[in-house]
């Protein structure tokens, strides 16, 4: 026998409840938590947990939207074009990179450097299109850094409720960019895993919280695992968030990617129920 939406629903939490909890590392507590899995046409939420409307810093999660800037513009012709050279200073085991490369790392140079070349005006342009969260591209107080660390721990910031809302945009077509630069954004981002036998698509992110006079607080650590996941013609936009109250040896990002794929595979299974 088939369960109903409502008893769909009630399996995917459940499965959130006993996961999430335990993924978590050995004294530390989630500052802020949120779990969000929505079925792409319909805008339904399949899974929810957690407060998804607080806006954060989308540290790498930022190379989506860049991607699909830097594909509309033609910065980036593919997967592997083109290739960038490491800027002056960076570490020196650092080589060069391709698209792809950038996509599944956290070399965020190349970010870095793909926003300069797209410049200023067009970036804060096609934030303004895209209604990216607070579209703030100011960057540092005082220091002239917006357009190389905005997404960093700095001043732009979005909700997990809007990251969903940026991503079902993208893949419904409703953006003011090109069907081809949405199409290569996707196949940028495919991941290797197959959670329920779905196909993923998507992208960590690690950074820190703030004190009040704006530096780094590196003992309150956020991380993000942001994408979709597509099969047989059904797609799902998920987004996870997680803030800690203590550091952590490991960047949270890759926390938050791990915790995800041990819950989304039981969210997209019991979609087929």
């Amino acid at each position: 026998m088939k369960a109903g939406p409502a008893g769909r629903l009630r399996f995917c939490l459940l499965v959130l409840e006993v996961l999430v909890p335990a993924l978590l590392p050995v004294g530390a507590h989630a500052a802020e938590e949120c779990f969000i899995v929505t079925e792409l046409k319909s805008a339904r939420v399949v899974a929810k947990q957690g407060i998804c409307a607080a806006r954060h810093s989308p540290v790498a999660t930022f190379d989506i939207p860049l991607a699909l800037m830097g594909f509309d513009t033609g910065l980036l012709r593919s997967e592997r074009e083109p290739v960038l050279q490491p800027p002056p200073g960076e570490k020196p085991d650092t080589g060069p990179l391709t698209p792809r490369g950038w996509a599944q790392g956290e070399a965020s140079w190349f970010g870095t450097t793909l926003a300069t070349q797209i410049g200023a005006e067009r970036l804060a342009s096609y934030l303004r299109a895209f209604a990216y969260g607070n579209e703030n591209l100011s960057g540092d107080p005082g220091v002239p850094d917006g357009l190389a660390r905005a997404w960093l721990s700095s001043s732009l910031a979005i909700s997990p409720r809007e990251q969903v809302d940026f991503l079902r945009k993208m893949l419904n077509g409703d953006l003011a960019v090109s069907p081809d630069a949405v199409g290569r954004t996707e196949t940028l981002f495919r991941q290797a895993e197959t959670p329920a036998g779905y196909e993923l698509f998507g992208t960590a992110g690690t950074g820190y919280l703030r004190l009040a006079e704006a530096a780094l607080d590196r003992t309150r650590p956020l991380g993000w695992f942001v994408g979709w996941a597509e099969k047989a013609g059904k797609t799902f936009v998920f987004v996870r968030f997680m803030s800690l109250d203590i550091a952590i040896d490991e960047p949270l990002g890759e926390r938050a990617r791990r915790q995800t794929l041990g819950a989304l595979a039981a969210v997209l299974a019991a979609q087929e129920r």
